[in-house]
């Protein structure tokens, strides 16, 4: 299992982890990043670790791999999946990205390397055993509409993770994915900016634990290469509609939640130290990345379980 060691969690032996604290009333939600997730992978470990168990979770891109994670109850998974698989020769590259699989090799990276006896072997018995209700979300390029998906799309473990590739498939950077004769790419794109915000209220929440990948007093700007994006993507005009104007969408519910955190309605994680990009590789960066996380995360620990009343 993972352990502390002065603040830090790390990873010793990979026990999963059996829950202990029920929350209820609150859905837990995880913000998308690409490898700032290496910050924030850290709050689920330490979730996992005090045993605390939402009937409730849900995430858009890389937080839909926290998502994951979390519903496996595997500690180690959860920081191997954001540090160490960094550094394994397949996880993508210009080579990759020319062959049509993606500058982070999508195929690999969600369909093959979770299988057992793999790179990054999913626990698919506790995913199972796991009454969590979830929902995973991502952007329908033909009609610009969200896409969430939960328990009753999953029967196998590649109807988790082609939904968790989805989830994350970042527009040029990542291929789309075809599922169920619809087209899907990177969540982010949609009305929330990449929070399942709307998701959570859709079950019926009204409050929220939100992990999120950027500091407080970030502002998203607008994107450029605007043109870029009208040409590669002149047949589908509501992906451009996304790309253009998610930098508003983004604000605007960071806006909200940061109004749900002042009436006591949301409890909202925002990393203090994030050093890396969302498309770092360097494993060095990202573990002292993982190591700051844990220790904000431990920091924070008295203040999670007032909010939760734990």
């Amino acid at each position: 299992m993972l352990t502390c060691d002065n603040g830090f969690v790390t990873t010793r032996d990979s026990n999963s982890t059996n829950p202990t604290a029920h929350v209820t009333d609150t859905a837990l939600i995880f913000e998308g990043g690409g490898m700032r997730a290496s910050y924030t992978s850290a709050v689920v470990s330490l979730l996992l670790d005090q045993g605390i168990s939402f009937d409730w979770v849900g995430g858009i891109s890389a937080g839909a791999s926290n998502t994951a994670n979390y519903l496996s109850r595997d500690k180690q998974r959860s920081y191997r999946s954001f540090v160490e698989f960094a550094a394994d020769p397949n996880f993508g590259n210009m080579r990759t990205w020319m062959a049509g699989k993606g500058l982070f090799n999508a195929p690999y990276i969600y369909e093959e390397a979770g299988l057992a006896n793999a790179a990054l072997p999913y626990d698919w018995d506790t995913y199972q055993s796991n009454p969590t209700q979830f929902a995973v979300g991502a952007f329908e390029m033909e009609t610009g509409k969200m896409q969430y998906w939960g328990r009753e799309d999953v029967a196998e473990l590649h109807d988790l993770m082609v939904r968790v590739r989805a989830s994350s498939s970042l527009p040029v950077v990542m291929p789309p994915v075809t599922l169920g004769g619809k087209t899907y790419v990177d969540g982010a794109l949609g009305p929330t900016g990449g929070f399942a915000l709307d998701a959570a209220r859709a079950a019926g929440y009204r409050k929220f634990f939100v992990v999120m990948t950027r500091g407080r007093d970030y502002v998203k700007p607008p994107q450029s290469m605007n043109q870029l994006y009208r040409r590669i993507f002149r047949k589908y005009p509501a992906v451009v509609n996304g790309i253009m104007h998610r930098h508003h969408r983004y604000n605007q519910t960071r806006a909200e939640l940061f109004e749900l955190e002042r009436r006591g309605e949301a409890y909202l994680f925002l990393p203090e130290n994030m050093g890396v990009s969302n498309s770092e590789r360097d494993v060095r960066k990202l573990r002292e990345s993982y190591e700051l996380g844990a220790l904000q995360a431990r920091y924070e620990l008295p203040a999670w379980k007032e909010f939760l009343e734990l």
